[in-house]
């Protein structure tokens, strides 16, 4: 079968994950298109030729130095790549970049946090809001999309192992889960929870109480698509066995002839 692979990986700094294997992760793999959150470095502090491995980089690193930042990685070039949202209040902390290939267009994001204190959860959800506008613009020219992101939001109780327990934290607060829930209502499918609507797995621990080793998580990492992309996917798998981060890859495996199939 031939496929198209799209993987999305928070790595909680970009010179941390290659430290620990990054790039031997990248070449077992080998995705055709790596998404990568919290990159917390410039392009100029990664001393890596990505092109030896088949990739070409795109950057959008925060302003501020180590915060933030994404980057993609991407064997076929993009016929188009925008940088952050049309709200530029969003646009300091290098959360967005928007690639088209062909008639699809594959966000690459990371999400802002609510913070324990509950301090940006009003930025936050502002923010999920601005990126839903602007994707249904693109909806209502009948354009397809694909999301890929460190969410910061469990969705359901399944998406975490302790929800009574976190019903006040950020990231399961309930506006939280709701933004989450109008992106489902606007025309998205959760591709992972679509596929596999019993299973219970993770995507992110804590560094704290041996979280990972227990697995007691959260499922922060997602892919959000419309029917149109849903149709042309095999699969959505977790790499809960890869470490180099507080949070694994997740791989979206998608029909490359019906992928080009779409308009």
């Amino acid at each position: 079968m031939n496929e198209f692979q799209i993987a999305t990986w928070n790595v909680n700094g970009i010179r941390a994950a290659i430290r620990n294997g990054f790039l031997d992760w990248l070449s077992i793999y080998s995705p055709d298109v790596v998404c990568l959150q919290e990159v917390k470095a410039f392009e100029s502090q990664v001393e890596v030729d990505f092109s030896t491995y088949g990739y070409q980089p795109i950057w959008n690193s925060a302003q501020k130095p180590g915060y933030s930042g994404v980057l993609t990685l991407t064997k076929t070039p993009a016929d188009e790549v925008k940088f952050g949202l049309d709200d530029e209040r969003f646009n300091d902390e290098g959360r967005v970049i928007r690639h088209r290939f062909g008639s699809v267009y594959l966000y690459n994001i990371y999400f802002p946090n609510g913070q324990r204190g509950h301090d940006r959860v009003a930025y936050k959800l502002d923010f999920y809001a601005s990126l839903l506008a602007e994707c249904q613009a693109l909806f209502d020219k009948q354009k397809s999309i694909i999301i890929t992101w460190d969410f910061n939001t469990a969705h359901q109780e399944m998406d975490l192992a302790n929800p009574k327990e976190n019903q006040n934290t950020s990231g399961f607060l309930p506006e939280e889960r709701e933004a989450v829930s109008e992106y489902l209502s606007k025309g998205f499918i959760d591709a992972y929870r679509r596929l596999h609507p019993e299973t219970v797995k993770y995507t992110w621990w804590t560094y704290r109480f041996q979280a990972r080793k227990r697995n007691i998580g959260w499922r922060l990492d997602y892919f959000l698509m419309n029917e149109a992309v849903f149709s042309a996917t095999n699969d959505v798998v977790i790499l809960d066995e890869v470490n180099g981060s507080d949070h694994c890859p997740v791989i979206l495996h998608l029909d490359a002839e019906k992928l080009a199939q779409l308009k």
